[in-house]
C-alpha cells in the first residue's frame, strides 16, 4: 500500500540481513553464532548499579534532562586521554562527538559526505552496516580485495587509480567479518597509497581493544599525519552494547558537520547513558576488565578453531582470529552457501551467510562465525552440527 509514497532512497536500501536472521535464531533450541552479541557475563553488572546510585545523587535531575549535541565532557575527556595515551594521537574533547553506536556515526558520515552516485571504496568483504548506512544515501561501493596481512595493495591502487573514490572505508583490527588484521607493514603501505589521494578516510575500530596477545600495538594508518582521518570507536564491545554508545574522533571542522547532522537526527544521544558510562569508566580499572573479556573470547575461540579443526572436512578453510568476536569460513569452490544454511537450521545452528559483505555477491561459498556468546561446550556441539550440514550438503 505505501510504495507508491516511499523515496527512492528507502526502495534501494535492503532490510538488515543480519537482524532477518536473528528472528529465525529466537528459538532457544538453535545454537547460534549468528548474531555479533558480546558475552552477557562480561558486562560489568554490579559496577554499573553502584554508578546508577552515584550518577542520581550527585547529578539529580540533569541526568534526565536534555544535554549538548557533541556529547558529555567527562566522557569525551576520557576518551580523548585514553587515546593520546595508547595512540599517541594529538586530540582535545573538540575532535570527538559522542553517537548512538558507531551504526550511528556511519549514518552521519554518510549524510554529510556522500552523494548520489560518490565513490565509496570497502574491503571485500567488508562489513553489512556499513553497505547498508551508505546504501541509503546513494554510494557507488567499489570493494578491493584483503588478503592475509590486510588490503591487497596493488589491488588498491588500481582501485584508486580507476576509481578516485571520495571516502573510503576499512576495520584494520579484527575486521569483521573475515577477523583478519592488517599488519604494520601493510598499515605503512596503504597510508602511502592513499596519502596523495583527494580522499577522507575512516577506520572503524570496535573490535581493537580486544586483542588476545599482549605484543606490538598496531598504528592507525596514518595517525597524526592526515585531517582526513576520521577515527570510530565504540562502548558497546568493552562496557555494554545496550547503552548505544559510540564516538566519532576527527578534524573539528569535521565535527561540527556531524554535529549539525546529529541535530537533525536526534539532538543528542541517551545523556542517561553517558552520565552512566563516564562515571563506571572514571571509577573503575576499564584495562583490568578488558583482560577478563579477553581471556574469555580467546578461550571461545579457541575452542572454536579446535572443533572445525576436528570436525569440520579437510577442504573447509577458516582464519584463525587473534582477537575480536568472529572467524571467517570458506566451503569449497561452487558450495550453495544458502542451501547449507537451511540445512543448519534444520540441525538447529545458525551463522550468516557471506552474502551481505559483499557488493555484488556472487557464487557466495563463505559464511561468518561468531564465538563470543556460547561456553565452549556449545561451541563445540554447534560446530558439529554445522560440520554435519556441511557433508550432507
Amino acid at each position: 500500500m505505501f510504495e507508491k509514497f516511499c523515496s527512492e532512497r528507502i526502495k534501494k536500501t535492503p532490510s538488515s540481513f543480519i537482524r532477518e536472521i536473528l528472528k529465525v535464531t529466537q528459538n532457544h533450541d538453535i545454537i547460534s553464532f549468528a548474531g555479533g552479541l558480546p558475552n552477557p557475563i562480561s558486562f560489568p553488572q554490579e559496577e554499573l548499579k553502584v554508578s546508577m546510585n552515584r550518577i542520581a545523587d550527585t547529578f539529580g535531575a540533569k541526568i534526565y534532562q536534555y544535554s549538548t549535541t557533541e556529547g558529555l565532557e567527562s566522557l569525551r575527556q576520557f576518551i580523548a586521554d585514553r587515546y593520546k595515551k595508547n595512540h599517541n594521537m594529538d586530540i582535545s574533547i573538540d575532535n570527538i562527538i559522542i553517537t548512538t553506536g558507531s551504526q550511528q556515526a556511519l549514518d552521519l558520515i554518510g549524510k554529510v559526505f556522500v552523494n548520489e552516485g560518490d565513490k565509496v571504496m570497502v574491503e571485500n568483504p567488508s562489513y553489512l552496516g556499513l553497505l547498508q548506512a551508505f546504501c541509503v544515501y546513494g554510494a557507488d561501493f567499489v570493494q578491493t580485495k584483503l588478503d592475509d596481512d590486510g588490503l591487497n595493495i596493488e589491488e588498491l591502487k588500481k582501485t584508486l587509480k580507476e576509481h578516485k573514490p571520495k571516502v573510503a572505508y576499512l576495520i584494520p583490527n579484527f575486521q569483521n567479518p573475515t577477523g583478519l588484521t592488517y599488519t604494520k607493514e601493510n598499515r605503512a603501505k596503504v597510508f602511502e597509497c592513499i596519502k596523495d589521494e583527494d580522499m577522507i578516510l575512516i577506520q572503524d575500530d570496535p573490535y581493537g581493544e580486544l586483542k588476545f596477545e599482549d605484543d606490538e600495538k598496531l598504528p592507525y594508518i596514518g595517525v597524526n599525519q592526515s585531517k582526513k582521518n576520521i577515527y570510530l570507536g565504540s562502548f558497546s564491545k568493552i562496557v555494554t552494547p545496550g547503552m548505544r554508545l559510540g564516538y566519532v574522533i576527527a578534524d573539528k571542522e569535521v565535527i561540527r558537520l556531524l554535529e549539525t547532522a546529529k541535530q537533525a537526527a536526534d539532538l543528542h544521544s541517551n545523556i542517561f547513558g553517558q552520565y552512566l558510562i563516564a562515571d563506571y569508566l572514571l571509577n573503575n580499572d576499564l584495562d583490568a576488565h578488558i583482560e577478563k573479556i579477553k581471556k574469555l573470547y580467546k578461550e571461545q575461540a579457541a575452542a572454536m578453531v579446535s572443533a572445525m579443526k576436528e570436525f569440520f572436512p579437510p577442504e573447509v578453510k577458516f582464519t584463525q582470529p587473534k582477537g575480536g568476536m568472529f572467524t571467517w569460513v570458506t566451503l569449497r569452490e561452487g558450495m550453495d552457501v544458502i542451501k547449507l544454511f537451511d540445512k543448519a537450521i534444520e540441525k538447529k545452528v545458525a551463522f550468516v551467510p557471506g552474502h551481505p559483505f559483499y557488493v555484488n555477491p556472487k557464487n557466495v561459498n563463505t559464511l561468518r562465525l561468531n564465538y563470543t556468546n556460547a561456553d565452549s561446550e556449545t561451541i563445540k556441539e554447534g560446530i558439529k552440527r554445522l560440520s554435519e550440514a556441511i557433508k550432507e550438503i
